[in-house]
């Protein structure tokens, strides 16, 4: 009897012994596991394009060409490790991130937070081309041509005015409305460039016993204005969001577009006078 009380003790020891061998190792592979961060990398691949981090020089360019204010909001395409968001937050915007990373989004919380601007900064996992971001007044991105081509559509449908900032990019034959280089802290992928979405003026309007005849091609306007029964070719016609200017027979016209009215002044030589037009039809 002795003797097997003694083998069982000795069992029992044996026994513990193992399982705190066992569990000891798991424990702390468990813990190294969970500290360990996400890294993201560049070059990896995503869903449409591949991870490039755009440089926090360029960042600043290309919110500075947007004018970021406080009274904004702004939504990055493709936020990645979430930079240009937390920059836009910092300027006291509202800034939102849409990233179909699950991963890269989580960094992004974790970032922002560690900025302190984790209330002004948000972050969505979610596909771009079926995210709805038409209330933003100011959209940043770094995607493909391809993919730019792909949400052109989308872009020149939101409220005039919004500005639309990519990193080297273009938006094929829309021009952009203004372009900038970074040359100090980017070594590349340092071309930032500018649109505003125009408003649509395409078609004929009233001007008095005139008639304004605009055609559209994005923000640069072409056509004649007929008055006291001249027919004068229009140049320098641009659409600024809602903000037209063109000049005809000499003449410089200015004006903002509201509804189907246009209200401005004229400006010959040194005389001011004001103009309006209405939309009389396609």
């Amino acid at each position: 009897m002795r003797t097997f009380r003694t083998v069982s003790r000795v069992l029992m020891t044996f026994c513990m012994l193992l399982g705190v061998i066992g569990y000891l190792p798991a424990q702390e592979g468990q813990r190294t596991q969970q500290a360990k961060p996400y890294l993201p990398e560049v070059g990896q691949p995503g869903k449409d394009v591949i991870w490039v981090p755009t440089p926090q020089a360029l960042v600043d360019k290309m919110l500075d060409m947007a004018k970021v204010t406080p009274q904004d909001y702004v939504i990055d395409l493709g936020s990645g490790d979430g930079r240009t968001v937390i920059a836009a937050a910092k300027r006291g915007a509202h800034a939102l991130g849409i990233e179909y990373n699950p991963d890269m989004v989580d960094l992004s919380r974790v970032n922002a937070t560690n900025e302190g601007v984790s209330d002004r900064a948000t972050f969505m996992k979610a596909d771009l081309f079926e995210t709805d971001f038409s209330k933003a007044t100011v959209i940043t991105m770094f995607l493909l041509p391809k993919i730019n081509m792909q949400l052109r559509p989308k872009l020149l449908e939101m409220r005039p005015g919004t500005r639309v900032v990519s990193n080297s990019f273009n938006l094929g034959d829309w021009e952009p409305d203004e372009t900038a280089t970074v040359f100090w802290g980017c070594d590349s992928y340092c071309a930032a460039l500018l649109w505003i979405v125009p408003a649509k003026v395409e078609g004929r309007w009233r001007i008095g016993e005139g008639e304004l005849a605009l055609t559209q091609h994005f923000q640069k306007l072409s056509g004649t204005l007929t008055t006291n029964g001249k027919h004068m070719p229009i140049s320098a016609g641009k659409m600024i969001g809602d903000q037209i200017t063109f000049r005809a027979g000499g003449t410089v016209y200015t004006g903002r577009l509201s509804n189907n009215m246009i209200e401005g002044t004229v400006t010959t030589n040194s005389n001011r006078v004001s103009w309006s037009a209405m939309r009389a039809g396609n």
